[in-house]
């Protein structure tokens, strides 16, 4: 495994600090409640399961080893009834419980004899830091949308870690704030989770806060995915093709860059379902094709490509119903295979959008048992990575049940990513009380923002 690969992968795709914050129309502003100053208390401590676990190596599927990144979130709590004392201490005691079923979670990555990712079960336990914050978690200003500059300080990294080798999978912290409220920040390694498991492991954790038993228990037994033997490659994959930016908007994106967010609510959205059967290409679609295929297209309005500039799209599809015979309830990996797209900035923008509604259609369905065994084959055979040249990635969390996981103080008051991803990746979010309606988070050369501002304005 080439360790400058991993750096480069964990600063490629990880969220990063460095994203200018946003406020809340999503342009650039001054943080307009308080600075938020966060005073770590103590030494940071590690939480090891409360039990006896299982030691040694830990497999870890090609489908895990894609996506060597961290992912950080927050989960704002306050409870009119009780206060924040305790929050740490019931946390932190439920955590060393819930490690007994998610041992691999207490381990620490290393390189296998193959030269892959792979946990070594010491049960050294995760990482735990208790925190003060010096105002009131509302003081905060607008905390819905991701704000690396804020949330950041909520969210624990580990000083001076060159790669993702040296970062635990699970780190947490506990910061108090003078209202009464506290926010759970997590650090966690997409090796271990995806967005699925990650929200089973998070549901677990606060279940037994609770002191109720776990919904689903975790399937921890990754081998299921391990590629055939010999691999058999079936299918093209050009999620991992590498594109030529003929369009050069490398340049481009030498501009100041802007990133907004803008709310599609349920009209938006069913007028961008409308739009895209109108012609009678596609006789349905879902919100998200719709929705997927809008932005793509007016990304690539926006940034100008040239006609013959080929774009790529890609995004997770939840591949746990689709393999044969399908994954056991509780799978505690990586279930989602990356599908893709390609065409011309031509075919795209001269089309109406049921071209490209059409292609991500046709994205979605792609997924079957037989392209994912072949893309867990592909990656045994090259060790290949996909590549975000002239791409676009989608990674969709509207889906995720961020907001059902109580501790004993009630559902968060918010909760969500700490910042915007790599400028090819596009984030959609739930939004709103019925969670109905959907933000999408992007970053843009402040040129082709306002075009993309436009667009979105005759939906």
């Amino acid at each position: 495994m080439n360790f400058n690969l991993l750096t480069v992968l964990r600063h490629h795709f990880e969220v990063t600090l460095s994203l200018l914050k946003m406020g809340s129309n999503g342009n650039y502003n001054d943080n307009q409640g308080v600075e938020l100053i966060v005073t770590r208390i103590g030494e940071p401590t590690l939480v090891q399961p409360l039990e006896e676990t299982e030691k040694g190596l830990y497999f870890l599927s090609n489908l895990d080893q894609n996506i060597a990144v961290i992912v950080r979130t927050i989960y704002c709590f306050k409870s009119e009834e009780k206060g924040n004392e305790s929050a740490a201490e019931v946390i932190k005691d439920a955590l060393s419980k819930v490690l007994v079923h998610y041992y691999p979670a207490a381990g620490r990555l290393t390189i296998s004899s193959e030269g892959k990712l792979i946990v070594d079960c010491t049960d050294e336990g995760a990482v735990f830091v208790e925190a003060e914050a010096n105002c009131n978690i509302k003081d905060i200003g607008d905390h819905t949308k991701p704000d690396p500059v804020t949330l950041g300080k909520l969210v624990y990294d580990i000083p001076g870690a060159k790669n993702i080798l040296e970062i635990p999978p699970l780190v947490v912290q506990v910061t108090k704030f003078k209202c009464g409220g506290f926010v759970l920040g997590l650090g966690m390694n997409h090796n271990l989770f995806d967005g699925i498991a990650a929200m089973e492991f998070i549901n677990s954790w606060s279940r037994t806060a609770r002191g109720l038993p776990l919904k689903v228990k975790p399937f921890l037994d990754r081998t299921i995915l391990k590629a055939r033997n010999p691999p058999v490659v079936e299918f093209p994959h050009d999620e991992f093709l590498q594109i030529e930016d003929v369009s050069n908007t490398a340049d481009l994106y030498k501009e100041e860059i802007a990133y907004r967010s803008f709310c599609f609510s349920p009209d938006d959205l069913e007028n961008l379902k409308i739009k895209a059967t109108a012609d009678g290409v596609m006789a349905t679609c879902t919100t998200f094709e719709a929705l997927s295929a809008f932005v793509w297209k007016a990304r690539t309005e926006a940034l100008k490509m040239k006609p013959d500039q080929k774009t790529k799209l890609l995004f997770a599809v939840d591949g746990r119903s689709r393999f044969e015979p399908q994954l056991p309830e509780g799978y505690s990996g990586n279930g989602i295979v990356l599908t893709n797209s390609i065409c011309t900035a031509g075919e795209q923008v001269e089309n109406p959008l049921s071209f490209t509604v059409k292609l991500v259609h046709d994205a979605v369905k792609m997924i079957t048992d037989g392209y994912m065994r072949s893309a867990i084959d592909y990656f045994e055979v090259t060790r290949a990575r996909p590549t975000l040249g002239s791409t676009l990635l989608i990674t969709t969390w509207s889906k995720l049940s961020f907001h059902a996981n109580d501790f004993g103080w009630g559902e968060p008051l918010m909760s969500g990513p700490v910042a915007l991803p790599e400028k090819e990746v596009i984030l959609f979010l739930s939004h709103g009380e019925q969670r109905k309606s959907v933000n999408v988070l992007l970053g843009l050369p402040v040129s082709a923002m306002n075009t993309f501002e436009e667009l979105v304005k005759q939906i």
